[in-house]
This record gives structure tokens, C-alpha cells and sequence, in this order.
């Protein structure tokens, strides 16, 4: 019989948002306080959770010993507003959700449950503007966020010179995903953008970099329908057993 972990949701007083967040937590099928274990931050938590299948994906991997025993924690928004003032770089909010990741979530994380306190036993997954989240996080901070996975980020010129900027690259390993249908996506201001062809860009900047980074296109648009069958594959690769 195939074991389940847990999925739980708390609740996290942010000083840097002045605001609360609902964290959903799922916990391994033999997580013991005596082992110690790599974390998953997912923006768009309530998405991962329920369009991704994520935990599903992660215990079907876990049975076959894919991939390491990890916690997932999941950070749901409250709506498209607070999700564009948090996640997009010029959100307002945007700095002080990248601090709340930072200075607030991984302490809390380790004060709470048994991980490995190392940057590349944490990764940050996200889609679209929480993929960029992640990505500009882990750029920023690569020495407590060392693995990234990027499904269809929203990349600008703000994206593409932070990661010029980058002085370390050998400290992340970064998988990257993008349709090659999304040459309209429609944003959460109303806008139509080409996804693709930034995208492309960033690889080319990242592909030019010493370090471990991996590119692929699927053939299909901005949506779940195929941001969901490439958890897995995102997965084993990021914490590969």
C-alpha cells in the first residue's frame, strides 16, 4: 500500500509584509525529526498544490526512488493583485515578499521542522511572475536559495541585467522550462505579451554562464495543461535521488 505524506496549512505573521500568509506544508510519508531534509518553496501555492498535483508527482517519484524525501512548502496569493505587487519587479511589494522569503520563511522553516540548513538543499519553484520571483530570490541570495525551477518565467530587461549581474553562477543550479506556443499571453494588467522570445534570451544569457542550468521548450501555450506533466521531470532533476 502506498504510504501519503501530510498537507497542512499554517499561518505566518510577516513583519516585512505586516501582513499574514497561509502556508500550506506537506511533510514526506517517513518524515522523522531525526532525519534532516532539502525544502521546496512554491510561489503560487494553492496552484502547485492543486493544478500541479505536485505532492502526488513528488510521492510517485518518492516510491520509485527517483528523488530525495523533501518538504514542500507552498505559498498560496490571495488574488491577482497581490500576487502582481508581490511577484512582478516592479510590484510594490516586491522586495519586501523577496526579504519575507529570505529573513522570515527559511528561519521559520528550520525552527519548525528538520531540514538541511544548506543553500543547495533549498529550491524555489514558480510559474510565470513566480517563476521571475524565484529566479531574481535565487539570484540575489544564491548562498540560502541554490536551486530554482523556472516554469514560463515573465522576463524583462530587469530580469536579463540581474542576471548579467550575477557573480557567482557556480552556486545555483537553475532548470528552465517555456512554451513554444506562447507568443500571446495575456498578463494580469491587461497587457499581451510574447513569452517565448524573452525567454529565449535568458537562456542565451544563462547558457553563457559556468554552471549547472538546464533549457527546454515544450510545445504548448502559458498554461497548466502542460506546466503540470513536467513537475516530474523538473523534480528529478532539481533533487535527484
Amino acid at each position: 500500500m502506498k504510504l501519503k505524506g501530510t498537507i497542512e496549512e499554517r499561518i505566518f505573521t510577516s513583519e516585512e509584509l505586516m501582513e499574514d500568509m497561509k502556508l500550506l506544508v506537506y511533510l514526506p510519508p517517513s518524515y522523522s525529526p531525526l532525519l534532516r531534509y532539502s525544502v521546496l518553496i512554491a510561489q503560487d501555492g494553492d496552484d502547485y498544490f492543486k493544478l500541479g498535483k505536485i505532492a502526488r508527482s513528488t510521492e510517485d517519484l518518492m516510491e520509485n526512488s527517483e528523488i530525495e524525501e523533501f518538504i514542500i512548502i507552498g505559498i498560496p496569493y490571495k488574488n491577482v493583485q497581490d500576487r502582481r505587487k508581490k511577484y512582478h519587479p516592479s510590484g510594490e511589494q516586491n522586495e519586501q515578499y523577496i526579504r519575507f522569503l529570505v529573513n522570515e520563511l527559511v528561519p521559520y522553516i528550520e525552527s519548525e521542522f528538520s531540514t538541511l540548513e544548506l543553500a543547495n538543499a533549498r529550491g524555489l519553484i514558480g510559474d510565470s511572475l513566480g517563476a521571475t520571483v524565484s529566479l531574481l530570490t535565487a539570484l540575489s541570495f544564491p548562498r540560502t536559495f541554490g536551486k530554482v525551477i523556472l516554469q514560463s518565467p515573465y522576463v524583462n530587461e530587469h530580469v536579463l541585467k540581474e542576471v548579467k549581474s550575477l557573480r557567482e553562477p557556480s552556486l545555483l543550479s537553475i532548470y528552465h522550462v517555456a512554451g513554444t506556443n506562447e507568443t500571446e499571453v495575456e498578463t494580469t494588467n491587461g497587457t499581451v505579451e510574447n513569452f517565448i522570445e524573452p525567454n529565449r534570451k535568458l537562456n542565451h544569457h544563462l547558457s553563457d554562464r559556468p554552471f549547472n542550468y538546464h533549457y527546454e521548450e515544450f510545445d504548448g501555450n502559458h498554461t497548466w495543461t502542460y506546466w503540470q506533466p513536467d513537475i516530474p521531470k523538473a523534480l528529478k532533476w532539481i533533487f535527484p535521488r
